[in-house]
């Protein structure tokens, strides 16, 4: 039978007409390749004067549609929150009372709407994350890349957060890195105590001073605090905080550049409220900063105490040079010790002596040739 130039309607028209004129409707069928429920389908449908095309599969009530008043909430919640992906929006809006679908859903209307693009998806792939135990006993600390306000001038953002918990201390704009980092410190310190270790990339500001040691990281041991630095060229030590910054830039500055640095104060003050209060953590159980951190323990004061070495070992005054005299070698060590005592100890498992400035060693030497080894500080 030529049906190649037919339409689906025709056919079944052609069909349901030579029905009436037939005595074998099973034959018919045959005929047509169709089964008899089909056949009497269709001879109903043309009796009943209805269109004998296919007909739509889809219900006439979608069953657990979501409402449209939460698609707006859904909507307006990733309008506020730009960076903010379906788990984080499922959370926050549950956590204020609202009843919600499944995540899968919250991405599905977030798609629909245009507000996932396929390159930004592909951008986020999961971090094998190390923590601390507790809260405080390690801060993470570095300055988010500049960039320019619209005033002209560069904003330097300075960070500090939690480890263990990812609650930001500080987030503290400035438009020079110079004398920023230890005043935002003890400003932290006097607000939330004192962490036992600070983890910082080699920047000047951080480590380093002329190849010696910097004011901010005497002020920590002085303080019995460890001076961390991460491995040059290997910024995943710092992944935490580098995850931070890329979540600064897609759910900030992405959209909003501060127009000066008062500006730039406010918008960071009210950026880092919502992520430590609102913004729910993937990496802590979908709960906020807040819900977890708690202060130290450890009280900040501006005297510093004095420290006593045992008197087991060497002692010698660093220089106003920073140089010490050991045995038969002048050694550098830091104009930043200048007038300070360091005590030198033998190293039991080496031919090595170490240096040692309060309850920190801070240099190994060798001990043939004076040479210095490594300068890692690290608590005795």
């Amino acid at each position: 039978m030529p049906w190649k130039d037919k339409t689906v309607e025709e056919i079944r028209k052609e069909f349901v007409e030579a029905a009436k004129r037939c005595s074998n409707f099973s034959s018919l069928c045959r005929e047509f390749g169709i089964t008899r429920t089909t056949g009497y389908k269709w001879a109903k449908r043309y009796e009943e004067d209805e269109s004998l095309s296919d007909r739509s599969r889809r219900p006439n009530i979608t069953v657990n549609k979501t409402p449209k008043a939460i698609e707006a909430q859904i909507i307006e919640t990733r309008r506020a929150h730009p960076g903010w992906g379906a788990k984080k929006i499922k959370v926050s809006l549950e956590n204020k009372g609202i009843e919600m679908p499944c995540i899968k859903t919250v991405n599905n209307i977030l798609n629909r709407y245009g507000c996932i693009s396929k390159e930004e998806s592909l951008k986020h792939k999961a971090f094998i994350r190390f923590e601390k135990e507790h809260c405080n006993e390690m801060w993470q600390t570095d300055f988010k890349g500049e960039f320019k306000m619209r005033d002209g001038n560069y904003c330097f953002p300075l960070d500090i957060f939690d480890d263990h918990s990812r609650f930001v201390i500080r987030i503290k704009p400035s438009e020079s890195t110079s004398n920023l980092v230890l005043p935002t410190f003890r400003e932290a310190f006097y607000e939330y105590g004192m962490p036992d270790s600070v983890l910082s990339d080699n920047g000047a500001q951080f480590a380093g001073f002329r190849q010696g040691y910097t004011q901010f990281e005497k002020w920590l041991m002085n303080h019995d605090i460890l001076p961390i630095h991460g491995r040059i060229k290997h910024p995943q030590t710092q992944g935490k905080i580098e995850r931070f910054h890329r979540a600064m830039n897609q759910e900030l500055l992405k959209h909003y550049i501060p127009r000066n640095i008062s500006d730039a104060e406010r918008v960071f003050s009210e950026w880092r409220n919502c992520y430590n209060n609102e913004r729910p953590h993937e990496a802590l159980g979908m709960r906020c900063p807040s819900d977890i951190y708690v202060p130290s323990e450890r009280t900040y004061y501006d005297q510093v105490e004095r420290y006593e070495y045992s008197g087991q070992h060497h002692i010698v005054k660093v220089n106003s040079w920073g140089y010490v005299r050991f045995g038969s070698w002048q050694i550098y060590l830091s104009e930043t010790m200048a007038n300070e005592h360091i005590e030198f100890r033998a190293n039991p498992n080496g031919d090595t002596f170490i240096a040692c400035y309060r309850n920190f060693a801070i240099a190994e030497f060798d001990v043939h040739t004076g040479k210095l080894i490594h300068r890692k500080i690290q608590r005795l």
